[in-house]
């Protein structure tokens, strides 16, 4: 028993210092140094060189907030949030449905729509904006191989089209909603599908009166970490449209950053960027909530 004890002994404080303390050391150089910047800057009238900052108390701030630009990058956020939920709860609780069915291929449809969520999303945009290219992309000189010159459009530089890219690239995120519900479904007990399937129900109904209702927390949880995500997706919009054309695109990663990198005022972006840190903090602390609430 003395040899068991000794084994499973409570580690030294030394110990717990030597694993965790390189962790602490990052966090406070890139986390904690940067919100005291952000914090620090945001109050100041300054240059991008540092140098000679002027304290102007909350202007930057009432700046930011009676901005039309910084008010549509936000609408541009919950636009986009918007617009992945809807198709998060619809196509992708259907395609989790389907692919948990258990047909042939669904390993392969598996790594067909997870595959855009798993590659660094400026990968992604990236290719959008090379096959969009009005001249030379790859869509428009398809169409006009094969006669259809017609169609042919700037799709990044109309703004419309633009926005739709913009759309589509948010939707083509699906395969993070459809993991939460394969996840789900797994867990769901069987004995109420065989009920239902023995009473007549229809495939349509059982999804729509019996699954959809039975996972009200995973819809929460793809609510909240679509929303968190439409305020992290900078490399989406900047890798695509760079929040054109004349701000259509504009989110609140691309606004902060553009202001952050002219130069003129810094401490105008680092109050934009504390607006939003302070919003996604909101938003990942309701989402912890809703979590631990759920278990």
């Amino acid at each position: 028993m003395s040899d068991k004890k000794s084994l499973i002994s409570k580690p030294r404080l030394r110990d717990i210092a030597f694993f965790f303390g390189p962790l602490i050391a990052f966090y406070a150089v890139f986390y904690l140094f940067s919100t005291g910047f952000l914090i620090f800057t945001s109050f100041q009238k300054i240059s991008i060189s540092l140098r000679k900052g002027t304290f102007i108390g909350w202007r930057n701030f009432e700046l930011l907030l009676t901005d039309p630009n910084f008010i549509n990058a936000v609408t541009n956020n919950l636009v986009f949030a918007a617009v992945s939920i809807i198709a998060g709860l619809t196509l992708g609780f259907v395609i989790a449905v389907a692919l948990s069915t258990g047909r042939r291929g669904k390993t392969l449809l598996y790594a067909v729509f997870l595959l855009p969520t798993l590659m660094p999303l400026a990968l992604i945009a990236s290719v959008f904006r090379v096959l969009l290219e009005s001249r030379f992309g790859g869509l428009n000189e398809l169409l006009r191989s094969v006669g259809l010159e017609q169609m042919a459009m700037q799709w990044l530089i109309d703004p419309p089209l633009a926005y739709g890219v913009v759309v589509v690239l948010f939707i083509n995120m699906i395969g993070l909603p459809i993991m939460y519900y394969t996840a789900n479904l797994s867990a769901i007990n069987t004995s109420v599908l065989e009920a239902a399937v023995m009473d007549g129900a229809r495939t349509g109904r059982i999804m729509r009166e019996i699954l959809f209702p039975l996972m009200r927390g995973t819809h929460r949880t793809i609510i909240l970490s679509t929303i968190l995500m439409s305020f992290r997706a900078f490399d989406i919009v900047f890798f695509s449209t760079q929040g054109g054309p004349a701000g259509t695109t504009e989110i609140t990663g691309t606004y902060v950053y553009r202001f952050s990198t002219s130069g003129t005022n810094v401490g105008y972006g680092s109050a934009a960027a504390l607006v939003v840190m302070v919003v996604a903090l909101l938003i990942a602390a309701l989402q912890l909530f809703w979590t631990r609430k759920r278990s």
